[in-house]
């Protein structure tokens, strides 16, 4: 499948060319990732969760690192136990390792994170900087001008 050419939308904006970096990269990953499978749920203005379905992996079998703008969500293949020997008969819980990479908007923090019954919550909240926010610019009224008198020679 060919890349997308954004050029013809982008011939007036300044500085986004990133933006269809993003949008090449989020098709290329949505093309070959599916496992695990997640939710983003938006749960207030600025806040948001990423929950992620990993039952079988335990917190210390994975590991979220930001960095730049991105959130990698990685999974390391629970281990058997020494000496455990399994035979499945049906094998339909998925334990293989997996990396997962979420670009995040300007100012999204990662809050944190915590496991509960097999999924994977990762809290989120946009801060904006105190010198990013829109502030009000108060105008002065320049003082009324008074007409100059002269006075004419006789």
């Amino acid at each position: 499948m060919n890349a997308i050419d954004f050029s013809p939308l982008l011939r007036t904006a300044i500085g986004f060319d990133r933006f269809a970096r993003l949008l090449d990269g989020a098709r290329l990953q949505s093309e070959g990732q599916a496992y695990p499978p997640y939710n983003i749920e938006v749960t207030g203005e600025d806040r948001y969760t990423l929950t992620m379905a990993v039952a079988g992996f335990g917190s210390d079998d994975i590991e979220l690192v930001v960095k730049d703008d991105t959130l990698t969500v990685t999974g390391k293949a629970p281990q058997a136990q020494e000496g455990e020997q399994r035979r499945y008969l049906h094998r339909g819980i998925a334990g293989r390792a997996f990396e997962r990479r979420f670009v995040l908007a300007d100012h999204l923090v990662v809050e944190g994170a915590r496991m509960e019954n097999g999924l994977l919550h990762v809290s989120l909240r946009r801060e904006v900087p105190e010198a990013l926010k829109p502030r009000r610019v108060a105008i002065e009224a320049a003082p009324p001008r008074q007409p100059v008198l002269t006075q004419e020679a006789a």
